[in-house]
């Protein structure tokens, strides 16, 4: 294991604990019933019913189950030993069914069999990704003839931006292209509740990629591009200025309006 992924997962480990304890997660919520699907995956995918559903980086299942609860026949896989233990322990408490798979995404056609008619990701995933023409590659091994790829992403634009500063003012501070070198980052406190969850302090490293980057590695996998849809809101507070509203977070109206989160959806033909 190379030191990236080494030091990537050992920070997913420790999060993974975290968050099943988060506000943010909320996953006694998710067990009372909630889903944890936001309106624009639920449109845009329509009626799972019955179909099969691969969830790729899935960390610890809701998601996964969520689309469980609309009918959908799913399995989520995960670098994280600690969120597939915690995935697995919801499944078992709310009594869904779903497989959950430890995996690097890279190894996984190692590890798991079959198609599916729906590959899915969401929110947060392409950061930790050193190779999108090989994740490419994985989401076409696994999407069945006929099946659909679909994503909702934070937008590559959105992540050139100092995130620290409370000043109401955009700056770019980080690349908008792809470096084989990763950014490197030290955390000491997870995303989901950064005020009140602090950990010892942990390299972490990400890569950027455009959005060309990742419409062209599943192009180039002869994936059929249906739609990109971009929106002016996020799941999540992702600069401190960003203001709550209608259960997105959004820029202050004095800032230039841009895209914060985008959906794609692609066919295998």
């Amino acid at each position: 294991m190379d030191k990236h992924k080494s030091a990537n997962l050992k920070l997913w480990n420790n999060w993974a604990k975290i968050h099943a304890k988060s506000a943010f997660y909320d996953v006694d919520g998710f067990k009372a019933g909630k889903s944890s699907l936001k309106p624009v995956e639920i449109e845009e995918n329509g009626d799972v019913s019955g179909k099969t559903l691969l969830h790729l980086m899935c960390h610890i299942g809701l998601d996964t189950l969520s689309w469980a609860r609309r009918g959908a026949k799913v399995t989520g896989i995960d670098f994280s030993e600690e969120a597939i233990k915690t995935a697995g322990a919801i499944a078992k408490d709310t009594g869904l069914e779903a497989e959950f798979l430890q995996s690097d995404i890279y190894e996984l056609p190692d590890n798991l069999s079959g198609q599916f008619d729906i590959v899915f990701t969401s929110y947060g995933v392409l950061a930790w990704l050193p190779d999108l023409a090989r994740w490419g590659e994985i989401i076409h091994h696994f999407l069945a003839p006929g099946g659909k790829f679909y994503m909702v992403e934070f937008h590559p634009f959105s992540m050139v931006f100092e995130d620290e500063s409370k000043d109401i003012e955009l700056r770019a501070t980080y690349p908008y292209f792809y470096d084989s070198e990763p950014l490197a980052h030290i955390s000491q406190n997870s995303y989901a509740s950064p005020e009140t969850d602090r950990h010892e302090p942990l390299v972490t490293y990400q890569w950027q990629h455009s959005m060309g980057d990742v419409i062209n590695a599943l192009i180039n996998q002869g994936l059929q591009i249906e739609y990109l849809h971009e929106y002016d809101k996020s799941v999540y507070q992702m600069l401190p200025f960003m203001e709550e509203r209608d259960g997105w977070w959004c820029l202050p109206e004095s800032l230039p309006n841009m895209p914060l989160i985008f959906s794609l959806k692609a066919a295998k033909p």
